[in-house]
């Protein structure tokens, strides 16, 4: 094989799932928008999503920051050197990388160092298979870590909240789907699509579970049972009220595909892997002697390429809430934090720091680089591009999964006088006491959305705390009308819990068996 040609054709490939949503996944998004009741939190939310996946459309650059852990499904013909194809991605991810089509995520687990270029032990993670066919078949998925932490395993028999028993059979693997998208709420950036490994042990039900993703959106299972389980799940998971963004809507979930394998007798797993909105995978089938590509994956029906609707998202997203927008101009007074109200769609300008797992733990035991008091913190893990003069430039710039702050957040911000919080998917009832105590806000951004947030940006002012690495550094941002949604405010109200305790509510009437 010309191994030049197949790493280029891997380069593009991975170019390709980072920056640009495939067919299938562009009309189920396309769908639930239509769907969506107007002027709504929720609709604002789809309307920031269908423009963001135009703008990366537009740049390729990140549809989302978080291009999660590489996972290559691949299979060869007997014959092929799989060592050879294993080099030539590890290349063509590094290349990706530097280029700013991949944040660096590979990070050592014991010294918490970033490798910087996505190689380490273990990654990317390939999964290779022999066939019978003349060609290598490659198909790549890049599951952002704020999904990844919302895949769930149930072992069966056991007692599930708002359903009760789930039994050996098919009703009770009803009821744990039912409860994996429950649990997840908006924190893996709903709505999202599932898929569902059922039997094996724990590492192969988890492995079919992802392997149900490379299915196509639209599909039909070819096993009755698991065709009505599918469709029944995709029906009712709507009905649960959590909405995009875990705001509450009309749209929970958007696809469910589910796998079953043989097990022993005395483990009965359901493992479910859930991806949020941002659905990056993408397949090529690729010449065994050329390395050229033969065939792009997941090219049937409609392209949706949003660009004619544009404006129109944009327009709707002003008209939504633009007339009850608040401007808040960092840094921010206590007094008008304790004026704002869970709802309340508001405008950041000024500066914002980014602050991540490891910026909270250092901060919780440090003191803090720069002066943070009544200034704003931005659960962020960047891609960030050092142009030739040295400029630090902003590729992509979504929020991260805010949940993971919760043991250090309410100390932090009344340890510096840290006035707001941006995320996404909402903290819990420590944090909900320290912004009531102290005077906070959280702001829920859109998850998945950095090129549109990137768009926010104006000027990179620095940079402290890089031995942490670019996801994790604390950068500071310019930015100028930086849109979000006060989901938890000074007064004790949290719209997160909300949702979680009106969708759990919900949950309870499925409770009744459907399937014998």
């Amino acid at each position: 094989m010309n191994i030049a040609t197949f790493e280029e054709s891997m380069y593009k490939l991975v170019v390709e799932t980072s920056t640009k949503l495939p067919k299938d996944v562009r009309r189920a998004i396309k769908a639930a928008k239509e769907k969506e009741n107007a002027g709504t939190r929720a609709a604002m939310s789809l309307a920031t999503i269908t423009n963001n996946i135009k703008m990366a459309d537009d740049q390729v650059s990140p549809i989302c920051q978080d291009t999660g852990l590489p996972t290559f499904k691949i299979k060869t013909p007997v014959g092929v050197n799989q060592l050879e194809i294993k080099e030539a991605i590890k290349k063509s991810i590094v290349q990706a990388t530097k280029e700013g089509k991949l944040r660096p995520n590979s990070v050592d687990s014991l010294t918490g160092e970033n490798s910087g270029d996505n190689l380490g032990a273990g990654v990317p993670v390939f999964k290779f298979e022999q066939w019978d066919k003349d060609y290598i078949d490659v198909k790549l998925i890049l599951k952002g870590g704020g999904c990844e932490n919302k895949n769930i395993q149930y072992s069966l028999p056991c007692e599930l909240e708002g359903l009760g028993r789930a039994g050996r059979d098919l009703d009770g693997i009803r009821k744990c789907i039912m409860h994996s998208v429950y649990q997840a709420q908006g924190q893996g950036c709903s709505a999202g699509f599932i898929g569902v490994g059922i039997g094996g042990d724990r590492s192969s039900g988890y492995d079919l579970a992802k392997e149900q993703l490379f299915r196509p959106v639209e599909d039909v299972n070819p096993n009755e049972n698991l065709r009505k389980l599918e469709e029944y799940v995709l029906e009712n998971a709507n009905k649960l009220g959590i909405g995009t963004m875990g705001f509450g809507g009309e749209a929970t979930l958007l696809g469910c595909k589910i796998g079953v394998m043989h097990r022993i007798p005395a483990s009965f797993y359901v493992s479910v892997a859930y991806n949020c909105w941002a659905y990056r995978r993408m397949g090529v089938s690729v010449d065994p002697e050329t390395g050229a590509i033969l065939e792009w994956a997941y090219q049937d029906g409609e392209f949706i390429d949003f660009a004619s609707e544009s404006e129109s998202a944009e327009a709707e997203v002003a008209a939504s809430v633009e007339e009850d927008v608040i401007t808040l101009e960092a840094p921010i007074t206590e007094e008008q934090i304790r004026s704002l109200k869970v709802g309340d769609v508001v405008k950041i300008n000024g500066m914002m720091y980014t602050g991540r797992d490891a910026i909270h733990k250092y901060l919780s035991d440090h003191d803090s680089p720069v002066d943070l008091n009544g200034q704003v913190i931005y659960h962020c893990g960047p891609v960030m591009l050092k142009d030739k003069e040295g400029v630090w430039h902003v590729k992509a710039a979504g929020p991260t999964t805010s949940i993971r702050e919760e043991p250090y957040q309410g100390d932090i911000m009344k340890k510096f006088g840290i006035r707001a919080v941006i995320g996404k998917g909402g903290m819990g009832p420590k944090t909900l006491a320290a912004l009531q105590e102290h005077g906070g806000v959280y702001l829920n951004a859109i998850g998945g959305a950095a090129q549109y947030y990137a768009d926010c940006i104006k000027g990179v002012e620095g940079v402290d705390l890089m031995q942490f690495g670019i996801p994790e550094a604390m950068w500071h941002l310019r930015v100028e009308g930086f849109k979000a949604v006060v989901t938890m405010d000074a007064h004790g109200n949290s719209l997160h819990a909300d949702v979680d305790k009106s969708s759990l509510e919900k949950l309870s009437q499925f409770n009744e068996r459907v399937f014998n």
